[in-house]
């Protein structure tokens, strides 16, 4: 159980480029799924405006529930627990009935690669640029893998997803209760 992320984003890539430079750098190809998410929010919705939720994560068989907290737009400003469940309707029943608010339905391509000791995510959202989030252990690690890849640090996006998607590409997404490929509501 991870506490807090280190990761950082790099917006607007090109896939095609950034994917072919991984191969030639000895990347481990861990292939492309479409995620399913459900977001909750606390009853009163007060999480919503503090960047806090649970989610419900379905990443092929493997589904997983995370309570998250962005606390600050930071390398490392976000509080994470994560863990392993088998039953992503159970889950989202249970936090229903204790008053949770499954409030979005979300969708994203995810491609994932492991170069060295980071973790690169190609992300595809609807409705917005593809882009790549660079997770690792350390600050450094992040650094030397965006390096490598050719990014520029002073081009690192510390913001999460969410605030990107409503802030740099103005999809009002904390709104919406179907953020997916074919739905948006």
């Amino acid at each position: 159980m991870k506490t807090k992320e280190i990761e950082c984003r790099f917006l607007e890539i090109n896939k095609d480029a950034l994917v072919k430079k991984l191969l030639e750098l000895g990347a481990k190809d861990e292939g492309e799924k479409t995620l399913e998410e459900t977001i909750i929010y606390d009853p009163e919705l007060a999480w919503k405006a503090k960047g806090r939720f649970i989610r419900i994560r379905r990443n092929g068989d493997d589904i997983r529930l995370t309570y998250k907290n962005h606390a600050e737009h930071l390398v490392g400003g976000t509080t994470e627990i994560e863990f392993v469940i088998d039953d992503h309707k159970k889950a989202e029943a249970l936090f229903e009935s204790i008053g949770f608010v499954s409030y979005r339905h979300q969708q994203k391509k995810r491609h994932t690669f492991r170069l060295n000791d980071v973790t690169v995510d190609i992300d595809t959202w609807p409705r917005i640029p593809t882009y790549v989030e660079l997770e690792g252990e350390s600050e450094e690690a992040l650094m030397d893998a965006a390096r490598k890849l050719g990014f520029d640090w002073k081009d690192a996006e510390f913001h999460n997803a969410g605030w990107l998607i409503e802030n740099k590409y103005k999809v009002p997404v904390t709104d919406l209760r179907w953020f997916t490929f074919d739905r948006y509501e």
